[in-house]
C-alpha cells in the first residue's frame, strides 16, 4: 500500500484549561481528499492549523513525505509550508496589493523568483482559478468569492504537496460557494492533495476519498462517504450526520 504524503500523531493542544485537541492522528495518500466534518468547536481549525505550524502543538509528531519535521521554525518552516499550503476562512490577502501582486510577492520574497518569472507565473495561477480579467483589481473590487480563488492561486504557485482547506467557503454568500468549490473540485481531479474543513455536504459525498468525524478534539470516525453517511458505525456520527442530512434537504 502506497505511503501517505502526510502524517499526524498524537496532535494535542490546550488552551488554558480547555483541551481542544486530545491525541490526534490523520494520514493521508497522494491524491486524496479528506474531508473533515463535525460540530463547532470539535478541533477541525486548530488541527488544520497544528499541522501548518500557524499554531505550536503542545504534543504529537508531523511527517512530510517519510520525513519528521522536527524543527518547525525558521528556513525549515519556511520549507515546510511552501510545501503544505494553507487556505482559511477570511482570505488573508493584502488588501494594498492587487491579485496579481498578492501572488507574485511570496514567489518574490520566498521563492526568491525574479519579478518577470514570478509575474508570470502568478497570471498562470490567477488564470487557472478563471481570474485572468481581475489581476489588476484590489481585494475590496473582488467578490469573496473571487477573493478566496484570489487565496487558493498564491497557494498553487508555492507548488504545494499538499493543501489545507479550512472552511473556504464558509464566509461566501450562498451564489459565491459554487465558483470557489469549482475550482476545489478542478485540482482535486487534477491529483492534489488536500485536507478540508467543510461543511458542505453534497461537496464531501461526491468527491472525498475519506471523511472524518470530528467532536471534543478527537477523530470519532472515518471511512468513505457512503459509509460515513449512509452506515456509520458509531452512534453519535450517525447522529451528527442525520441532522446535517436532513438540514442540507430541507434547503435543496
Amino acid at each position: 500500500m502506497e505511503e501517505p504524503i502526510l502524517k499526524v500523531e498524537g496532535i494535542k493542544k490546550r488552551y488554558g484549561k480547555k483541551e481542544i485537541l486530545r491525541g490526534t492522528s490523520l494520514s493521508i495518500r497522494h491524491g486524496e481528499l479528506k474531508i473533515l466534518i463535525g460540530p463547532s468547536g470539535a478541533g477541525k481549525s486548530t488541527l488544520l492549523q497544528c499541522i501548518n505550524f500557524l499554531v505550536r502543538p503542545d504534543a504529537g509528531r508531523v511527517w512530510l513525505e517519510g520525513r519528521e519535521i522536527k524543527h518547525a521554525h525558521g528556513r525549515e518552516l519556511h520549507r515546510y509550508r511552501q510545501q503544505v499550503g494553507m487556505i482559511f476562512q477570511d482570505f488573508n490577502l493584502f488588501d494594498h496589493l492587487t491579485a496579481l501582486r498578492n501572488v507574485e510577492i511570496a514567489l518574490v520574497k520566498v521563492r526568491r523568483m525574479g519579478r518577470t518569472e514570478a509575474r508570470d507565473r502568478a497570471m498562470a495561477e490567477l488564470e487557472r482559478v478563471g481570474l485572468g480579467d481581475h489581476v489588476q483589481k484590489y481585494p475590496a473590487q473582488l467578490s469573496g468569492g473571487q477573493k478566496q480563488r484570489v487565496s487558493i492561486a498564491r497557494a498553487l504557485a508555492m507548488d504545494p504537496k499538499v493543501m489545507l482547506l479550512d472552511e473556504p467557503t464558509s464566509a461566501l454568500d450562498p451564489e459565491l460557494i459554487g465558483e470557489v468549490l469549482a475550482v476545489i473540485r478542478d485540482l482535486g481531479e487534477n491529483g492534489m492533495t488536500m485536507i478540508m474543513a467543510t461543511h458542505q455536504i453534497a461537496f464531501a459525498q461526491a468527491l472525498a476519498n475519506e471523511i472524518v468525524f470530528m467532536e471534543d478534539g478527537l477523530i470519532v470516525e472515518e471511512g468513505p462517504p457512503a459509509k460515513i453517511f449512509g452506515c456509520a458505525e458509531n452512534e453519535r456520527t450517525r447522529e451528527f450526520c442525520s441532522k446535517v442530512m436532513e438540514l442540507y434537504t430541507d434547503n435543496r
